[in-house]
């Protein structure tokens, strides 16, 4: 018989993250409960066999084994699922006990779950959780936000539990309301734009330079000991290494070219156009995920329009992989900062309080886009809290700069030998046009005006203009 009011902690889905996190919070001699409607995952937990985990299959059961007041997270599906658990939960739970939705939750829906859970006298917090199965359970990155004293309840395991840079946790406070989940939507989208230009760089090393896979390896294996160190590097060095028991090549060779998406690139993008902001890096990521999924179709066009690509470096053209290396380095920085900006953006928008910062010293451990350019972000915004975007800041600034040769050519010889590189090329546009004084919208305007009598803005004279253009001349 497990004693009642006992534990400090509650978890509602025993998944791996789940489960993963609990045994991370036990490691740190906690005292905690997990419930499943899967007896065989609640089983499996149990037979853990550890003193301080216990599983259970009765919500009033696990709800009367928690110490009040009671803390419950939740790592169940996005979406209907976390609206039905919380109905559940006000059943068995009281006023002032502490929810928590640890999914990837849609930032509106938590926004609206904050407001219903507050009126009702409940503590809520949207937490993003990075950092995959391993993070779980070795330490990952979270971002909370919503109730601030909740938060500050619950900090003290948070922070134990955390992965640690530095001495310091990647753990705190976002912001509020639905801060928290609008963060790690932006974290996941910088993430798939990253995902995007490795790709495109594998692209270039096989396509482009010819290089066999143990030569592509030793290049990330190089590249994560050097400034483009990071998670994403660092896995894609691995896949480039590994082969099942019994084979002599790559299983990544045995991987169909269709990639999945679980929707938060996309939310990303769309927040971005909501806020009538850019994030091109981010948007073209997305576009070139659900283009992988028409196999059929590229079939068809490849067999219409045949591969012209020819090869003009080989693979022992170190000069030519340093040139790529600066190309990356540089598309890597647009895709953080243009993720910094909708944050920024974002912060005026919704009033969420995020200081961009700490946004970045708690992604440089335990999430998936921990790298070591993180540290240059988050010496930014120590430096200045107010920065608006990160190509304004000197160090960076100096970055770009000496990385132009390495962009440009790779943008250019790739669109010369039909080697697709558009998250490269984006990012050079983006940056091209975020430099230029005088965007060629005017014509934009005008046109906008003749067809539809949307009017315009002069230069140096108030008011909106419209014009009758058929009537010139």
């Amino acid at each position: 018989m497990k004693k009642e009011n006992k534990n400090a902690f509650g978890m509602i889905g025993l998944g791996t993250m789940g489960s993963n996190l609990l045994q991370n919070i036990a490691d740190h001699g906690y005292n905690c409960a997990g419930y499943d409607n899967d007896s065989e995952k609640v089983d499996a937990l149990n037979n853990l066999n550890r003193e301080n985990i216990h599983g259970f299959s009765d919500i009033n059961d696990f709800a009367k084994s928690l110490k009040s007041p009671k803390t419950v997270m939740m790592l169940v599906p996005a979406g209907k699922i976390v609206d039905k658990v919380i109905e559940e939960l006000l059943e068995v739970l009281a006023k002032g006990d502490i929810i928590i939705d640890g999914g990837n939750s849609h930032f509106n829906d938590t926004e609206r779950r904050y407001r219903e859970l507050e009126k009702k006298g409940f503590q809520f917090i949207g937490m993003g959780v990075s950092g995959g199965e391993e993070g779980a359970r070795k330490g990952p990155s979270m971002m909370p936000g919503g109730n601030k004293e909740a938060y500050e309840t619950v900090e003290p395991i948070l922070k134990k539990i955390a992965a640690h840079v530095n001495g310091d946790p990647t753990v705190a406070y976002m912001g509020e309301r639905s801060a928290g989940h609008f963060v790690k939507m932006v974290h996941n989208g910088i993430e798939y734009a990253i995902m995007q230009l490795i790709s495109e760089t594998y692209e270039v090393l096989r396509s482009g330079l010819n290089m066999k896979d143990e030569a592509i390896h030793k290049v990330f294996e190089k590249w994560n000991r050097g400034r483009l160190q990071s998670y994403l590097i660092e896995i894609t060095r691995d896949i480039f290494a590994y082969k099942e028991k019994g084979t002599d090549y790559l299983l990544l060779h045995d991987i169909k070219d269709e990639a999945d998406a679980k929707g938060t690139g996309k939310w990303t993008s769309q927040a971005a156009k909501d806020l009538n902001l850019p994030v091109p890096i981010i948007d073209i990521a997305v576009s070139m995920r659900n283009l992988s999924k028409y196999k059929n179709l590229r079939i068809s066009a490849s067999r219409l329009y045949p591969d012209s690509r020819s090869v003009k470096h080989d693979d022992k053209d170190d000069g030519y992989i340093h040139t790529l290396e600066q190309a990356f380095y540089f598309s890597m920085i647009s895709a953080y900062a243009q993720g910094m900006h909708l944050l920024y953006r974002a912060n005026e928008e919704y009033d969420y309080k995020l200081k961009l910062d700490l946004i970045a010293k708690v992604w440089r451990g335990g999430c998936i886009i921990r790298s070591k350019f993180l540290e240059n972000i988050y010496a930014a915004y120590k430096e200045n809290s107010n920065l608006e975007h990160l190509f304004l800041n000197d160090d960076i600034h100096k970055s770009l700069a000496e990385n132009f040769p390495g962009i440009r050519t790779v943008v250019s010889e790739a669109a010369l030998r039909g080697i697709a590189v558009p998250a490269f090329s984006v990012a050079l546009s983006y940056f091209d046009n975020f430099r230029s004084k005088e965007m060629p919208t005017n014509l934009i305007q005008a046109q906008r005006d003749y067809f539809g009598s949307h009017t315009y803005e002069l230069q140096g004279k108030k008011g909106t203009f419209h014009t009758q253009w058929k009537d010139m001349g």
